[in-house]
């Protein structure tokens, strides 16, 4: 299933793995919003072994209590990415017109509950809708909305393939 949109619940990806995130929240949210843009931005689509042949046309972060501090709200793009044997190499200025840019990063901050942010997220995007969380009473509201839902483990693997 190729998913059009990707949405993210960042506490539950970044609770799954316990590297310190706990004291440094913000500084969490920030490192994974930069592995997701260079996931987003590899030359070679990793996410082809694990059922996704195309990068998504868009990827939603939601973040929610203190993760919000480590990246602003809003939408950022990584450069369309380079393939070896590109004219030029990576500064050509025909790399965008060769390769499309990376899908955009929407990042959201929960004012409330994260989990209903995420619920409205997928509720609100592009089908067929792709969410990546751990958490059992979200997976159930978000496939009785229609999404499908892999597991925080599946988003880390793909990260560790960039």
């Amino acid at each position: 299933m190729d998913a059009r949109t990707w949405v993210i619940d960042a506490a539950n990806v970044i609770g799954a793995r316990p590297d310190g995130w706990w004291r440094d929240r913000p500084g969490a949210a920030a490192r994974l919003h930069a592995r997701i843009l260079r996931l987003l931005a590899a030359s070679d689509w990793p996410a082809a072994s694990a059922g996704q042949d195309e990068p998504p046309a868009r990827v939603v972060l939601v973040l929610e209590g203190a993760a919000r501090a480590g990246v602003e709200p809003g939408t950022a793009s990584s450069p369309a990415p380079w393939r070896e044997g590109t004219p030029d190499g990576p500064g050509s200025p025909d790399r965008k017109a060769d390769h499309p840019p990376a899908a955009p990063l929407a990042v959201v901050h929960a004012a409330g509950a994260g989990d209903d942010t995420i619920v409205a997220e997928a509720g609100n995007a592009e089908r067929p809708v792709l969410v990546f969380t751990s958490d059992r009473a979200l997976r159930h509201r978000l496939v009785e909305a229609g999404a499908h839902v892999r597991g925080a483990g599946a988003l880390w693997t793909l990260l560790d393939e960039t």
